[in-house]
Formats: C-alpha cells, structure tokens, sequence
C-alpha cells in the first residue's frame, strides 16, 4: 500500500500541524500569535473542483464567483453537461474561448478521482497536468484542500512568496525554487505552513492598510 501522509480531515488536524510548525520555526510562533487558529479549507474532490479552479484563473474572486452561479444556474459543472454543451452556451455563462476548451478537456479526460484519493503526490500531480488548462499550481492546490494532502505546498502562489518574504525578513520575494526549498523544513505540514502563511499575508497586508 502507497504511504500518502496525513490527511488533514478536521480542526484538530490543523491545530496538530500548526503546534508543530511553531515548536520549529519561531516565526511560524509569531504569526500564529497575530493570524489566530487556521481555516481546516476542506473541499468536495471531483470534476467540479477543477473545473472551479479553471474557472477562478486570471479573475477576480467575484468574477470567478458570477460565473460559477451562471454556470450552476445553467446546470454546466458537471462532465457530461460540459462535454455535450455548445461553446456559445459556456461562453454565456462567462467563459472565455480558451477555458471553454480547458472545461471540454477535463471533461473529456477520464480521470478517475476515486483513485487519486489514495495515489502518491507526484501521481496525482502528472495526472492532472496532462489535462489542458491544469498547471502545477492548480494541481497542488486541488491535492492540498481537496485531497486534504498535510505535505503538499504550492511555492509558485504570489502569495506564498510574499508572505515568506515578510515573515522570514527577507530582500527580496523567494522564486518558486527557493520557496519550495523553504518548506522541505516544514514537512510533515506543509499544506498547515501554506495555510499559516496564507493567513498572514492577509493580516500583514491589512496592518498596511492596502486592500
């Protein structure tokens, strides 16, 4: 049997990373002092997951949040629906000509969720990068809070990398290199530490007064 790591499944199991990351890193401490408890930011596996997550690249989270009622409205999120749809009934829903064709890709690439549940990180990571329109970001993110995956980090977010750049005091924002070499530290609990990281960036960006 394939060794996944912890699932993070419920509160307890982000309270459990977050203690850990503070024993080791210091920081870490400090920004738990400021963020308060994390999120748990479980959500359902499957198509409409990616398919979401498509649907919020390069838009605003209200954009990305119409087009989705538009999209459920019109009952379009699910891959028999999307496979049979005409690209003018996508695109009414909001949809550019080219996430129209990512959305007809998913549908038509026959992933098996179930058995991603239990697959190895880099497994899931190439299965979901051979579909149109899933990069690698959009890989770790569905692994890390649909899969509930504890060790599993995104270092190419903006966001990751800024909110390192703050906490550790660092010149200059870390690449996706340097940042993915960063949290080696943080394993077992990667997937806590992004969601630590996450949440101060917020409250550092609000102490600044931008919005």
């Amino acid at each position: 049997m394939t060794d996944i790591g912890r699932i993070i499944e419920t509160h307890d199991c982000v309270v459990e990373g977050s203690a850990f990351l503070a024993a080791r890193e210091p920081r870490f401490a400090q920004a738990l002092e400021q963020t308060g408890p994390l999120p748990l930011r479980r959500r359902k596996d499957g198509y409409e997951a990616l398919l979401s997550a498509i649907v919020s690249q390069q838009v605003s989270v209200a954009a990305a949040n119409a087009i989705w009622g538009k999209l459920k409205q019109a009952r379009l999120t699910g891959p028999r629906k999307v496979a049979w749809a005409s690209e003018d009934d996508l695109r009414a829903c909001g949809l550019s000509r080219q996430k129209v064709r990512y959305a007809k890709a998913l549908s038509e690439a026959r992933i098996d969720y179930a058995a991603l549940r239990g697959a190895p990180e880099e497994e899931i990571l190439a299965r979901l990068t051979d579909v149109p329109g899933i990069g690698r970001w959009t890989a770790e993110i569905y692994a890390m809070f649909s899969l509930g995956r504890a060790d599993v980090f995104a270092p190419g977010d903006l966001a990751l990398q800024e909110a390192a750049r703050m906490l550790f005091e660092l010149e200059k924002r870390p690449t996706e290199k340097v940042l993915r070499e960063m949290a080696e530290a943080w394993s077992p609990w990667r997937a806590v530490a992004a969601r630590l990281l996450w949440a101060y960036f917020r409250v550092a960006k609000a102490r600044e007064g931008i919005r």
